[in-house]
């Protein structure tokens, strides 16, 4: 609005309107002025939010905040050196002691710096000193090559085009054809034939310029130190578990799997504490809360030691800081606290039997399996897959198995303890039978004399390795050895001899089982039926 007013006032100036246009001016220099206090102000503002950033990580933000106070620096000179051109041609052409000359009580290089007040100028209608100044004396080339130099200095700290374009349309000092086709230089355009109140303004305009070119640099230099938005620099899939991820046998596990992005070099401020809203809605914790700290991965780590058994909840705020300030980010952290446990149970039975793998589960309830060391007495003990298994030597003394892993710096154990005990001996059979009533026939065809285990939980196999056949025929008693497990033609001739009601003995019967040991497993005696 402040510009087209100014165009208007210019073309006014064209047509020798009277001298209120002038006064005119001072409205639309009194605007300008301000509006380039205001971009002043919101530039420090973006300064400040680039200390912030270098206090949390000087390595990323360092390279950006130099150029940013280059930037400051450079403005800071242009806008000194234009105001102090204003203050000489306000004393060239109002007089060296111009009422209009206010000093603002600051200074810039230690010169004193000074405001203007248009109301109180003398000569504001002046047209032929400005233009002397500005153009014969060449000020305004001076001017001109100054603005050059700081528009290229602008442009080389960005990549963004649209940045680019934004600084060089602001400060654009191209030489132009007027409405005769004549080419004007840019001080002639801006400061031929100038009142010396437009000529003021002009000065104005292009301070508000400069302080405009200075906010979009600094504005797109935020943007790459992701303070103006949120960058991210590394990606990483995440699990994160909708249920506790500790289950009974038949309970549900729900995790929800994805993708994260983050800020490795940024590192938020996170503090845990019961946050809370003020009167207008924003989120803040009373006591300030504690402040969380980052691994050498960039990421905050929350620990905790479990002192009481129950659910937790612990609130907190991720502070993010961003072009318009921090922004606070609410969060929980939810946990369960549990009784440890230890689990050491045998797969079968309590009891563990000598010359047989004993098959036996180890738990530690929060604790992996690749964690836990496991140690027995009174025999050996390996881990084979997901169990462990258990060989006692001496029967009679407890095997006592002990579990024991370190969790958080403590070590916490378990132990279980168990009979030791020899495996029994088999049952003797021949036909399925241990003995009893059998039909002649029935006995001599049967081929082997087989150990079986009976009610025992182990899947053993025993064989027989020597057994006799015994009978009185004839009022003698014979035998007829063999060795293994197989009825020999003698034997079975034997029995083949008998009448019925004779009884008949298969004794001396030896078997051998894992162990390696052989084992007398006594008589089965048949009568003849």
């Amino acid at each position: 609005m402040i510009g087209m007013m100014y165009l208007v006032l210019t073309a006014m100036l064209a047509l020798n309107v009277s001298k209120d246009i002038l006064n005119g001016f001072v409205l639309v220099n009194n605007g300008l002025v301000q509006t380039t206090h205001n971009f002043v102000a919101k530039n420090l503002s973006s300064y400040e939010i680039f200390d912030a950033a270098y206090a949390k990580t000087p390595e990323k933000v360092q390279k950006f905040r130099d150029n940013a106070y280059e930037v400051k620096k450079q403005t800071d000179l242009l806008a000194f050196e234009i105001q102090e051109l204003k203050v000489e041609m306000l004393k060239f052409v109002d007089g060296e002691k111009s009422d209009a000359l206010i000093p603002d009580g600051y200074s810039f290089g230690g010169h004193t710096t000074y405001e203007i007040d248009g109301t109180l100028i003398g000569a504001k209608d002046n047209y032929d000193k400005p233009s002397q100044m500005m153009i014969l004396e060449g000020k305004g080339g001076v001017l001109k090559k100054k603005i050059e130099e700081y528009k290229e200095f602008l442009v080389s700290l960005t990549e963004n085009e649209g940045v680019k374009k934004g600084i060089l349309d602001a400060l654009d000092t191209e030489d132009e054809k007027n409405r005769e086709g004549v080419t004007e230089t840019w001080e002639e355009l801006k400061f031929a034939h100038m009142p010396l109140v437009a000529a003021l303004t002009m000065l104005s305009k292009v301070q508000g310029d400069v302080r405009n070119a200075e906010a979009d640099i600094i504005t797109d230099m935020l943007s790459q130190i992701g303070a103006t938005d949120t960058k991210v620099n590394k990606m990483e899939a995440i699990v994160q578990s909708l249920k506790p991820s500790y289950v009974l046998v038949g309970g549900e596990y729900q995790a929800r799997i994805l993708l994260a992005a983050y800020d490795s070099l940024q590192k938020p401020e996170i503090y845990l504490g019961q946050y809370q809203r003020n009167a207008v809605g924003e989120l803040f914790i009373p006591d300030g809360g504690t402040l969380l700290q980052y691994d050498d991965k960039g990421r905050a780590i929350f620990k905790v030691t479990g002192t009481s058994v129950g659910e937790f909840k612990r609130p907190g705020l991720l502070q993010m800081a961003t072009a318009d300030g921090i922004k606070p980010y609410p969060f929980t952290i939810e946990y369960t606290v549990g009784q440890s446990s230890t689990v050491i149970s045998p797969t079968k039975m309590n009891v563990l039997y000598i010359g047989v793998d004993n098959p036996i589960s180890v738990s530690m309830s929060g604790v992996p399996m690749e964690k836990i060391k496991v140690s027995m007495t009174n025999g050996t003990i390996n881990k084979i897959g997901n169990e462990y298994i258990a060989n006692p030597t001496t029967p009679g003394v407890i095997a006592r198995i002990t579990a024991a892993a370190e969790v958080d710096g403590k070590t916490q154990t378990g132990s279980f303890d168990f009979r030791v005990k020899t495996v029994p001996n088999p049952i003797p059979k021949v036909g399925g039978k241990p003995g009893g009533k059998i039909d002649k026939s029935t006995l001599a065809a049967q081929v082997a004399v087989v150990a079986e285990m009976e009610n025992f939980d182990f899947d053993l196999k025993f064989t027989v390795t020597e057994f006799s056949v015994s009978a009185v025929v004839k009022g003698f008693n014979q035998t007829k050895p063999t060795k293994g497990a197989r009825f020999t033609d003698e034997q079975k001739a034997l029995i083949n001899s008998l009448t019925k009601g004779s009884k008949v003995y298969i004794e001396d019967i030896k078997a051998q089982g894992p162990d390696k040991k052989v084992r007398d497993l006594g008589v089965i005696a048949f009568t003849i039926d």
